[in-house]
């Protein structure tokens, strides 16, 4: 692994204008951490890549590297670009794993952060870090949100974020596991404990339904709850999996890794549409999933999942008359996205929500009730862990300003 790091890192060109830059959303300096990497200077590397983004080590794994930096390496024009993920990997997991010692001067200013996947560890690390006393609710026994129950360890090893949850004890981050903010803990209490400012970032856990006749059968499920343990599941030997993205992918390999024998991905556009990774997808077909494409299911029953034929159009995409089939089924996965818990805009008063549930907030994070900002999924819905992260970073500042001057204000009086 190291000689094939060491490799790519020499073919980067070190450019003046980096296009792989350009297509970071977070804009990481690319050159930058290569150049460090390959003068003897990992740790720098490591520290300025965290610097950058927090969750480099995570956003290495499952970042659209093929639609991003990757993709913009000019070495990809005419041939294979550097493996920049890969290398950015290595020394980000490097990093994460050497011990460290914190020493950081704690200043005024509470701030509880509600959920731990990309937008809450983020701003856990980043306000921690800016001295705020910062207190972490996690409705799950451990902290990751989606990075840790909906991404399979195969792609994404426990222990990194088991190392995070270490760092943030290090830094001086209160955690409180298995606490769900809504109907017993509220946003008011929050206020009356005293905390200075809230950050929402609990993502979106609601799967979306087909709704087709039969979902509610007990061989169905859905993609979240799946992947959250699947163990608990006994899917059988023939599982189909509905859905198209990443989630979906994930899915599909886990219960070929799980025992079974036949899994086939329906998608209902063709497979130049398919929103998950390429990289995913092909290694989804390495495992053994079989995929169906302009393919919807209309209803499930004991045995079977009948579907019918699609076809594109201008306008989208249409069934084609008399094309029903059935595929034979011992369970059904679906994996057709996810929405927003209600469980905080239930119970609280002054946050507004949109028509897909997702938090309504201005242009520096804060949501329609003073005080209270939001970031992430539960903002963007469904988006990549960079994007959480670059837009977090912003909502950090508007936190640290936030507070800061309740306090200057408060010392004026």
């Amino acid at each position: 692994m190291a000689k094939h790091i060491m490799h790519e890192a020499k073919r980067c060109l070190n450019c003046k204008n980096p296009q792989c830059q350009a297509g970071c959303p977070i804009a990481t300096d690319i050159p930058g951490f290569i150049q460090n990497f390959l003068g003897g200077n990992i740790e720098k590397a490591g520290k300025d890549l965290f610097a950058n983004n927090p969750l480099s080590v995570i956003c290495s794994v499952v970042c659209p590297h093929e639609h991003q930096c990757e993709g913009g390496c000019i070495l990809g024009k005419k041939g294979k670009p550097v493996n920049i993920s890969g290398i950015e990997n290595y020394i980000s997991d490097y990093y994460l794993s050497t011990p460290k010692t914190y020493d950081i001067e704690k200043k005024p200013g509470k701030v509880a952060i509600i959920g731990s996947g990309p937008a809450g560890l983020t701003a856990a690390f980043l306000l921690g870090e800016k001295g705020f006393h910062v207190t972490l609710f996690e409705a799950q026994e451990k902290l990751g949100g989606f990075l840790r129950y909906g991404i399979p360890e195969f792609r994404l090893p426990n222990r990194i974020l088991d190392t995070f949850t270490e760092n943030l004890v290090k830094i001086g981050v209160k955690i409180r596991p298995n606490t769900l903010i809504g109907p017993i803990l509220t946003i008011d209490t929050l206020f009356r404990d005293g905390y200075d400012a809230v950050f929402i970032a609990t993502g979106v856990w609601n799967p979306n339904t087909l709704n087709v006749k039969g979902e509610s059968l007990g061989h169905v499920h859905y993609a979240v709850a799946y992947l959250k343990n699947p163990d608990v599941f006994s899917l059988g030997s023939r599982v189909v999996v509905v859905g198209g993205g990443n989630t979906a992918m994930d899915v599909a390999r886990t219960a070929i890794r799980k025992g079974a024998k036949e899994v086939t991905v329906l998608y209902r556009r063709d497979e130049e549409s398919l929103p998950a990774i390429p990289s995913e997808v092909e290694l989804a077909k390495l495992d053994g999933v079989k995929f169906e494409f302009l393919v919807s299911p209309i209803e499930i029953t004991e045995n079977h999942v009948k579907c019918i034929r699609n076809e594109l159009t201008d306008g989208g995409l249409r069934h084609i008359e008399d094309t029903e089939f059935l595929i034979e089924i011992d369970s059904l996965i679906i994996a057709a996205s996810q929405g927003p818990r209600s469980n905080i805009v239930a119970h609280t008063t002054g946050i507004q929500v949109n028509d897909r549930g997702l938090l309504i907030t201005d242009e520096k994070g804060m949501t329609t009730r003073e005080g209270v900002f939001a970031s992430g999924d539960v903002v963007t819905g469904a988006k990549t862990v960079v994007e959480a992260v670059h837009h977090t970073k912003l909502v950090c500042d508007a936190i640290e300003s936030y507070v800061d001057d309740k306090y200057k204000n408060n010392d004026k009086k």
